[in-house]
Order: structure tokens, then sequence, then C-alpha cells
């Protein structure tokens, strides 16, 4: 199963703190993760700040089309680094 992520909320630096479907939570420090064409206007903190939950994936998602893996995020939440 595909892990859903139902809540985020900005917590600090690049740093959120997800709410999965199944009821696990936890913060993710995303810092060492904004990298690439993608990510790295994300490095920008406001941009940064801008996720939303895309509808149909479940997961982090930002304007400029960058998301990131419901997998990573769990196994981030899972085993903290």
């Amino acid at each position: 199963m595909i892990p859903k992520v139902i809540a985020a909320k900005y917590r600090q630096d690049y740093t959120v703190h997800v709410l999965f479907s199944d009821g696990t939570e936890g913060d993710v420090d995303m810092s060492q993760e904004l990298y690439g064409e993608m990510f790295t206007p994300l490095k920008e903190r406001d941009n940064f700040k801008k996720f939303t939950i895309h509808p149909e994936f479940h997961t982090l998602c930002w304007p400029n089309g960058a998301d990131i893996a419901p997998e990573f995020l769990y196994e981030k939440v899972k085993i903290p680094a």
C-alpha cells in the first residue's frame, strides 16, 4: 500500500510535519533533498512554504511542479535520519 499524506504543516526551516492516513505522523527535514532542477527553487524558504497536498497522489507538491514520493516521506517519519 502506498502511504497517503492527509495533512501537512510547515514547522521551520525546511521541516514539514506530516500526517498519514494510517495515523503515522512526524517531522520530515527536507533540507538535504532540495537539489536538482525542480527542487533548487525550493531552497528559497518562501517557495518551500507553498506546498500543498496533491489531491490525487496524496503527497506534498509545490506550484512549480515539484513533488516528493509519499513513500519517501513515510520512511523519513518511521525511521528519522
